[in-house]
């Protein structure tokens, strides 16, 4: 195919030059000229079955790369479909770029019938990710493209959306590409901060550190400071596995559990790293500190939002957590001191954790501890808006490094967890990668295991099947509300998997679900694994 040099392959051209190697999504009929590009492209393109779909894709790969995820979109209705995933990615501070077509230039909000007419399809998704930009021309697409890029390396790392108008996709184009933009170095906190903080960590005596998202590339910083201060490590869902939870001083994805919040409140000293303490992490607590507060965020309007610091340090999380700890192995005072109780007060706040998160988790506990001995060390397991997901692989699934559960934690959406699976597996096809979610979640991405089977990907989906959205069931009986609308009619997950081409079994056991994911990783196409639920609680003596 000959080349074509117009706005479509202008923005195609700067995402190469940007390193991206994949694009999810569907073509339409406004985004022609962006397939044309593509066709002629190094780019991979995964199609999936529908944008929501590609944006959760989208939203997995770049979770489990460390890389943004890219997808091409339709307007108007895809544009609608994908603002899930972008709520999602923007809640949970992932780096996504949506391309989406937009009406030609001069038809903007003319209310004339155009073909998927919006009336404002760029001011719709301002109200969901963090940068929309609509573009007049194409070396402003292409500006736009790199300017998210340089963004993601020194800020805080969200979706953008980008606007293509349909004429400028067309229209010729001969310019230069000059290539990604050198991101300014980010100043990093006030010298003097950084030395109040060295100073009130040295002198702690129970230090402790909190940890989010916001760390997840700072893992080897947060080692060697955590170990310097011999300080147990509690992190969020978001957070999990910064310090590996194989760690003597890992509490764990805790935050939310009583225990490590009177771990924390006890805390002389507590170190928040790349947290918004959102209450979608806390769960309804309210951080009331009373020791040294020393937070650390990329963002600095963070610094003060739910928790008031001692010292706030606005920089990178990995830059910052260097620089204090080689301010504190300077101190000959720190390095000779004796930290010793580290470790046991992880200990004990650990085991108190798991016996507060068991009552909750269920039958859930020994399946996420059952699959998480079974499967190979540092396997990704993408989980959804389930309670198997945040009862149950939240606290009992240990994970040795970051990005190893992918879960839709802030905006909570349902559907997440099958189409994550597929991006994370693309994006590190030599990991083993399965979903784990409940029977509602997968329903609303059901259609994407013909994505798993198109791709050939040897990914485990298990769905705990409990015929319902058994979540607000249960706030439907607490709050004294007869269940409506909550107990649904499911199909067999497992005949539906065959179906689309997909292997499909049925198990009543933790030791059978075990068994048939550890055949599905080793499989030539994606494996449908139903648990019945009911049956699952007799067997764990579960409720």
């Amino acid at each position: 195919m000959t080349a074509v040099h117009n706005g479509g392959s202008a923005v195609v051209g700067a995402l190469v030059s940007e390193g991206v190697d994949v694009v999810f999504g569907i073509p339409g009929t406004h985004s022609l000229e962006l397939y044309r590009a593509l066709a002629c492209s190094t780019l991979r393109h995964v199609t999936t079955r529908s944008e929501q779909g590609a944006g959760y894709a989208a939203d997995g790969y770049a979770r489990a790369t460390g890389r943004p995820g890219v997808c091409f979109v339709t307007s108007g209705p895809a544009v609608n479909n994908v603002a899930a995933p972008v709520g999602t990615a923007h809640a949970d501070s992932v780096p996504l770029l949506v391309v989406a077509p937009g009406p030609p230039r001069g038809l903007e909000g003319a209310d004339v019938g155009e073909l998927h007419e919006m009336r404002d399809q760029r001011g719709h998704m301002a109200a969901v990710a963090e940068r929309a930009v609509r573009v007049s021309c194409p070396g402003e697409a292409v500006a736009a493209v790199h300017e998210s890029f340089a963004h993601w390396r020194t800020h805080r790392q969200r979706p953008h959306f980008l606007e293509v108008p349909l004429d400028v996709l067309s229209e010729a184009w001969n310019g230069e590409d000059t290539g990604p933009l050198t991101a300014p170095v980010h100043p990093g906190p006030d010298a003097d901060d950084l030395v109040l903080a060295t100073r009130r960590l040295a002198g702690a005596e129970r230090p402790a550190l909190l940890l989010g998202r916001g760390a997840v590339a700072a893992a080897e910083a947060v080692r060697a400071l955590a170990e310097l201060l011999q300080a147990p490590v509690v992190t969020t869902v978001n957070g999990k596995g910064v310090l590996s939870e194989t760690h003597p001083l890992s509490v764990g994805a805790s935050v939310r559990l009583e225990p490590a919040q009177r771990l924390l409140t006890a805390a002389d000293v507590v170190l928040v790293v790349g947290t918004a303490l959102s209450d979608a992490e806390l769960w309804g607590w309210e951080p009331d500190l009373p020791g040294t507060v020393i937070r650390v965020d990329v963002e600095a309007g963070q610094l003060r939002k739910r928790l008031t610091p001692t010292i706030g340090l606005h920089g990178d999380a990995a830059t910052v957590l260097r620089r204090l700890t080689r301010l504190l192995v300077a101190d000959p005072a720190v390095v000779a001191r004796p930290r010793s109780d580290g470790p046991a007060r992880a200990q004990r706040t650990r085991q108190d954790c798991a016996a507060a998160a068991a009552p909750d988790a269920g039958p859930w506990a020994e399946l996420n501890r059952a699959l998480a001995a079974a499967v190979p060390p540092g396997t990704i397991v993408a989980g959804d808006s389930s309670q198997v997901t945040y009862y149950g692989t939240a606290h009992f699934w240990p994970v040795p490094e970051p990005a190893r559960l992918l879960y839709p934690t802030v905006y909570a959406t349902l559907g997440y967890g099958l189409p994550a699976a597929i991006g994370a597996k693309i994006g590190d096809p030599g990991r083993p990668v399965l979903a784990l979610v409940g029977d509602g979640a997968l329903m609303f991405s059901l259609a994407e295991l013909a994505t798993a089977v198109e791709q050939r990907l040897p990914l485990p989906v298990v769905v705990v099947n409990d015929h319902g959205y058994t979540e607000i069931r249960d706030g439907m009986y607490r709050a004294g509300i007869p269940p409506l609308a909550v107990d649904l009619h499911t199909p067999d997950f497992a005949a539906v998997g065959r179906a689309m081409g997909a292997r499909g079994v049925q198990v009543r056991s933790v030791e059978d679900a075990v068994s048939a994911v550890l055949q599905a990783l080793n499989a030539d196409g994606p494996s449908v694994v139903e648990i019945d639920a009911g049956a699952l609680a007799a067997a764990t003596g579960g409720p």
